[in-house]
């Protein structure tokens, strides 16, 4: 019975390896991808609350004079 010859091997391995290499970037490079999205300018209305026209203003204990 004849011994099996695995000198060959890994030439055949390598060489299959960088040609789905070549492949693969090759496939990749022929496609077009999207271009990056660009921000939308959203048009924002001012609505005019009651509580806008008024003078408020909030006192906090810690901002109080000392007495």
């Amino acid at each position: 019975m004849p011994q099996l010859d695995t000198s060959t091997w890994f030439i055949t391995i390598i060489s299959s390896m960088i040609t789905l290499f070549i492949l693969f970037q090759l496939k990749i490079s022929s496609q077009t991808f999207p271009t990056a999205p660009s921000p939308k300018i959203m048009a924002t209305e001012k609505t005019s609350n009651p509580w806008e026209s008024k003078w408020t203003k909030i006192y906090l204990p810690l901002s109080l004079p000392q007495q």
